[in-house]
């Protein structure tokens, strides 16, 4: 089964910018995205009860509608103490700076990086590797 990006954004030009530098990168990875956390959610909620494969690497935006970034870091860790299995590698990619949001990052044993935007063709290299 082929590796899985899985882009959390609200911003399409970004979900975009993100699809090309992965395949600039010549990495073999499919890419799924969605516009908020609520999407995300429903759709990894029916992936473990159909017993599918999560993505290998999540790129997370903090600010988006409906559900941001903590809401859905919040919903996922219930679904993983639910389910007890979680590979993912989860990434905030955001565009704020603030400490308040790079320190409430580590609070999560999911979250392996906080990167601001735009991230480049090395950041997304490197978290590959990293998985």
């Amino acid at each position: 089964m082929k590796n899985v990006i899985c882009i959390i954004d609200d911003d399409p030009i970004y979900q975009v910018l993100v699809s090309k530098i992965v395949r600039m990168s010549q990495i073999d990875y499919t890419i799924t995205s969605f516009l908020n956390g609520k999407e995300a959610i429903d759709h990894f909620s029916n992936c473990l009860l159909n017993n599918t494969k999560l993505p290998d690497i999540i790129l997370l935006d903090i600010e988006m509608p409906q559900m941001d970034g903590w809401d859905f870091m919040e919903q996922m860790d219930k679904l993983i103490s639910k389910h007890h299995i979680f590979e993912t590698k989860i990434y905030i990619v955001s565009s704020s700076i603030s400490y308040e949001d790079v320190d409430k990052s580590k609070l999560y044993k999911n979250i392996l990086g906080y990167y601001s935007k735009p991230i480049n063709s090395s950041d997304i290299v490197y978290m590959i590797e990293k998985n």
